[in-house]
């Protein structure tokens, strides 16, 4: 009967892995709103549903670049040559790099995406059912890697149990020990397939009527809407993906220290 312990520990995953998965989906079922009809997305709303805050702080850097109203670097600096923001989010650009007037990219972008302006789009995107509350998408992932961990917690628990010497057969009616194993492993596979078909793809910005909007727009080369989409990687500009690139270091450096 050495095998039992294991038995309760098996159970005792199972119990609290998809416990967790049914309160996450239950509370993402909730927070749930039905988009807005006809809503069309803005150029905003398109970089924040598809790669969050630093996206809408990387489209207003591009396209204060491309009108000439900030000079970007291939090293990574910015410098203002109108000093006059045309909406909310350049403002918060401007404010981002500060009255020197000039700045490196990394702080610009840390600072624009952390500003109030992209927290209210967050806040109508949410609204409008097109994004996904905060720590929705990200709680239903966590609470589903933990069934698939307790999945393997329990086929390793019933190997070690059946491995275990004399301990082939079950002392209750001679129920061999796999069987039962096999019901705390039968209850996290099904919670899995259910996951799998009933919870919605979530991402960590749009919701799937977001997904549905993103999906819906027209591929448009090297555009402000391309650079929205699938980042500052689809400009045309060699010389504004070189200053990316130094950003992303002079982040990652930010993140050492």
């Amino acid at each position: 009967m050495f095998w039992v312990p294991l038995l309760l520990l098996a159970w005792a995953a199972t119990g609290l892995s998809c416990g967790r998965l049914c309160l996450a989906t239950s509370r993402a079922a909730h927070q749930e709103r039905p988009p807005a009809p006809g809503h069309e997305l803005t150029l905003y709303e398109t970089a924040f549903l598809s790669g969050g805050p630093s996206r809408v702080a990387d489209v207003t850097l591009v396209a204060m670049a491309r009108t000439r109203r900030l000079l970007i670097a291939h090293t990574g600096w910015a410098t203002v040559v109108d000093p006059v923001g045309r909406d909310d989010m350049e403002r918060s650009v401007l404010g981002a790099i500060g009255p020197a007037g000039q700045s490196r990219i990394a702080p610009i972008r840390l600072g624009a995406a952390a500003a109030d302006p992209v927290r209210a789009l967050a806040d109508r995107l949410v609204t409008a059912g097109l994004a996904v509350p905060e720590g929705v998408g990200s709680g239903v992932a966590a609470a589903v890697r933990q069934v698939r961990a307790a999945t393997a917690a329990v086929l390793a628990l019933g190997a070690v149990a059946v491995l275990m010497p004399a301990q082939g057969a079950g002392a209750a009616g001679q129920v061999p020990i796999a069987i039962w194993f096999a019901l705390p492993l039968l209850l996290c596979v099904g919670c899995l397939l259910i996951a799998r078909v009933e919870v919605h793809p979530y991402t960590r910005w749009a919701s799937p009527a977001g997904q549905r909007l993103l999906g819906a727009l027209p591929g448009r080369g090297a555009d402000l809407t391309a650079v929205a989409v699938r980042g500052v990687r689809a400009t045309g500009d060699p010389a504004l993906r070189a200053a990316f690139a130094d950003r992303a270091r002079g982040e990652g450096a930010q993140r050492d220290r």
